[in-house]
């Protein structure tokens, strides 16, 4: 279970949050609009940052971009 580890692992980038608008999910409670936040892994569709609640959470890349 590699993602019990990805709190302590090194951060690979840092991305700045752009919006909060989802569709079918609530993300404005761990994510602020304008804030950076560290990369601990990402795959082709999802970022994993260490979120509002400070905990490893995962969202569309189309949430970010590049800091």
């Amino acid at each position: 279970m590699i993602h019990n580890s990805w709190d302590e692992k090194e951060t690979v980038q840092h991305v700045k949050c752009l919006h909060t608008d989802a569709k079918k999910y609530l993300v404005s409670n761990m994510l602020t609009v304008g804030k950076t936040y560290e990369v601990k892994n990402e795959t082709e569709e999802f970022i994993f940052v260490k979120d509002n609640s400070g905990h490893i959470g995962g969202y569309y890349k189309t949430y970010f971009e590049k800091a």
